[in-house]
């Protein structure tokens, strides 16, 4: 249905979109390379406002050549937490770690960028402190969208992401920035 609804903008828009080298879903990564084919390989960390999440995120997208103004991309996330409060029924400290991975679609409509991605992430958590004593884990799907917009140097961005499974809820973030590049 997202999909879907990216498609029909992107058609509908394609003639107001100005094709530019900077993909409708990137932040503040760092470009790692950029191919011969248009495959934009970037990176960067991740930080949680709360400072209970560290980790990295590298994307790979492209703009396929026939369509100006559609962004495609897959997205690989890694993310360590350490003593997130967790209350499941009970007061505890855990651990935990996740391995993700999405799709992301997006479209440009002249200087902004929409987005939207879905994907799935492996878990695991340990108790630090409180009553459970084994470690839990499994699989759980992620979503988000986002808007970019860019004025000249000026970038701006806000992003959602969800994981849905509420271990994994102190990773449910939105996040807004505002970022000049020199």
């Amino acid at each position: 249905m997202l999909a879907t609804l990216v498609l029909i903008v992107a058609g509908a828009y394609t003639a107001l979109s100005v094709a530019a080298d900077t993909p409708s879903y990137t932040g503040q990564s760092t470009e790692l390379t950029r191919l011969d084919n248009g495959l934009l390989i970037q990176g960067g960390d991740l930080h949680s406002p709360d400072r209970y999440t560290s980790g990295f995120r590298l994307t790979a997208g492209f703009t396929p050549a026939g369509l100006p103004s559609l962004d495609l991309g897959a997205e690989l996330s890694y993310r360590e937490s350490d003593d997130v409060p967790f209350s499941g029924g009970r007061q505890m400290l855990i651990d935990t770690t996740s391995l993700g991975g999405s799709l992301i679609a997006g479209v440009r409509l002249g200087d902004v960028g929409l987005y939207a991605k879905s994907g799935l992430a492996g878990w695991e958590d340990e108790t630090v402190t409180g009553n459970a004593a084994t470690s839990d884990g499994g699989t759980t799907r992620v979503e988000g969208f986002g808007a970019r917009w860019q004025f000249s140097r000026l970038i701006s961005q806000i992003e959602y992401e969800r994981f849905d499974d509420p271990t994994l809820s102190h990773l449910n973030l939105v996040t807004a920035s505002v970022h000049m590049p020199f």
